[in-house]
């Protein structure tokens, strides 16, 4: 097996490593200064344009996105998109996590945009993608993707109540329902929703009951009611997670994506490269908590020697070595599966990452915060805010019992003729 990366992997991660020193790690401070004089909370600081402007000159936009809307690999400048496989954007994903709130979006690789670009592009008629897939694309835009609600356990999908009913003249949907956690929402440059609700609940199979649809946010009937925190964090560099009330509010039949039933497949496809960015950013934020780690380590003294020369620290430190290195070999080998066989035949290896991935760095983020003591739960260091962000990835694209569950299924299937 050949573990190194490809010659264009290598160029674009010496770049992405360049751009991060130079433009994203000195912003970080800078966007938080910025925050605190805007008018409010959820408008955007100067500097993320600044950031974006600068991506996009060194080439380094859009780089998880395949072009012509088809397969990986299409080549450099084919397309709107770096036209890379998912193995050569694994490396780059897992860079830009390591400043998880800002380097996403300067380079327009943040979710849940990604994911609604690439269901766009699969999915969307020539219409929708020149309406909303091409702004997104160009980075002048933001979207949101409404699936979970409050009222019932949104980790089974079919749980969904929220209807989306056919006007009496056929010309229209109209939607109606609540939604909660919907990522990127509170963000002023979120300009549409898309939809996840039921066209046919009362339907024999319960995975055809769903359709997905595209809602303007200056649709009459919707209603962005609040931010919802994690932990206590608003995530404003995300664009927050909000409530969000769909009451009657009525959309052109055209905006439907795919056809009425095909919302249950859509959003699984849409989720499975979700997944695995999430994982690759992960391992970024990981490698994070490692360097700060390290560094904290070397320049603190504890009852007469140097943090680092505490055992336990050392063993948390080469633990989350050894996790980390364990980790990222599962995330590429599930990457060039997904290249090779595609999503279907990486789906253990997807959820098996989704699973191992959230959990390990939650606890190397834990022993972090814990050898920066007070400081570790602060504003003066990333970690708290990074911990709240890998716990809550338990949760999102499907808690880890979900994925726990299918993946038992899936190993006990293999024995099931041996009773």
């Amino acid at each position: 097996m050949d573990f190194a990366f490809d010659a264009r992997t290598e160029e674009l991660r010496e770049r992405l490593l360049a751009f991060m020193d130079e433009y994203v790690y000195p912003a970080e401070p800078v966007a938080a200064e910025q925050r605190a004089r805007l008018a409010s909370p959820w408008d955007t600081p100067a500097v993320f344009g600044e950031l974006k402007a600068e991506a996009r000159r060194q080439g380094l936009w859009n780089l998880f996105f395949v072009d012509e809307h088809g397969s990986p690999g299409a080549g450099q400048g084919s397309g709107p998109g770096a036209g890379l496989t998912n193995l050569q954007y694994a490396p780059l994903a897992e860079i830009t996590g390591r400043s998880p709130h800002l380097a996403p979006m300067a380079t327009n690789c943040a979710a849940p945009d990604t994911g609604n670009m690439e269901l766009l592009a699969q999915f969307g008629s020539e219409e929708q993608r020149k309406q909303w897939l091409e702004p997104l694309l160009a980075g002048e835009i933001r979207s949101a993707f409404a699936m979970t609600e409050p009222e019932v356990a949104s980790s089974d999908a079919t749980n969904i109540e929220t209807r989306v009913e056919r006007s009496a003249d056929g010309d229209a949907y109209v939607v109606t329902g609540r939604k909660w956690f919907i990522s990127g929402a509170m963000n002023p440059d979120c300009k549409v929703f898309i939809v996840m609700g039921k066209t046919d609940p009362e339907g024999a199979d319960p995975r055809r009951q769903q359709s997905m649809i595209l809602v303007p946010r200056d649709t009459p009937g919707v209603e962005v009611r609040r931010a919802m925190t994690v932990y206590g964090f608003e995530d404003h560099e995300h664009g927050g997670h909000a409530e969000v009330v769909f009451d009657g509010a009525r959309v052109p039949a055209a905006n439907l994506i795919g056809e009425e039933g095909a919302g249950f497949a859509i959003a699984q496809a849409r989720l499975g490269p979700g997944r695995i960015h999430h994982c690759m950013r992960l391992i970024g934020m990981a490698e994070r908590a490692i360097e700060l780690m390290c560094r904290r380590a070397i320049s603190r003294t504890a009852f007469g020697k140097e943090l680092a020369a505490q055992g336990v620290v050392q063993n948390w430190i080469a633990d989350a070595r050894v996790t980390v290195e364990q980790l990222r070999l599962l995330v590429l080998k599930t990457a060039w599966l997904m290249d090779t066989v595609g999503n279907r035949g990486a789906h253990t290896e997807i959820q098996a990452i989704k699973i191992a991935t959230p959990r390990a760095v939650v606890g190397i983020l834990d022993q972090a915060v814990q050898l920066h003591g007070a400081g570790g739960v602060s504003q003066d260091f990333p970690l708290a805010e990074l911990w709240a962000a890998a716990r809550t990835l338990r949760l999102a694209d499907g808690p880890d019992e979900v994925h726990q569950r299918s993946l038992a299924h899936r190993e006990l299937k293999k024995y099931a003729g041996l009773r």
